[in-house]
């Protein structure tokens, strides 16, 4: 038995976090960019060499800023879509919170002291987990309109 499951035209500002967090990964990309220049990290490296490089633990913390912030954006891409379906409003709302934080965690990782990343970017595990549950009761409402 199929589901029908109709997109709210609220679903809009889900859709707008997704261009505005896309908007920070591509300014992310670009701090890296210019810390290769500046501390002269050449590709194909990836990370800087401590033993070959006295500024590598600066531009590791740039590269590690936006690194952290692609291996999380499957699973924040993922829930803000799928939650957003039926908690479109709320789901928007802390997607921004989740791109603001992830704007601090960059911005705080990027001193040089990794732990500066948590500040005001550890909203970001917040805004994840509300995202996690509104993903969590689209699918049960899926299940549960399934049963009756």
């Amino acid at each position: 038995m199929a589901v029908s499951v109709e997109i709210p035209r609220e679903y809009g500002y889900v859709v707008l976090v997704v261009v505005l967090y896309t908007f920070l990964n591509l300014w992310m990309s670009f701090q890296v960019g210019k810390a290769r220049k500046k501390y002269k990290v050449f590709y194909p490296n990836l990370y800087a060499i401590e033993s070959e490089n006295k500024d590598a633990k600066p531009f590791n913390c740039v590269q590690r800023g936006h690194q952290n912030s692609l291996e999380a954006m499957p699973v924040f891409f993922v829930t803000l879509l799928v939650g957003g379906v039926q908690h479109p409003i709320i789901a928007a709302g802390l997607g921004v919170l989740y791109t603001v934080a992830r704007f601090f965690y960059f911005k705080g990782y990027s001193t040089g002291v990794p732990d500066n990343r948590l500040k005001i970017g550890g909203f970001n595990f917040l805004a994840l987990f509300g995202l996690i549950i509104c993903t969590a009761s689209f699918g049960i409402h899926l299940l549960i309109r399934e049963v009756l």
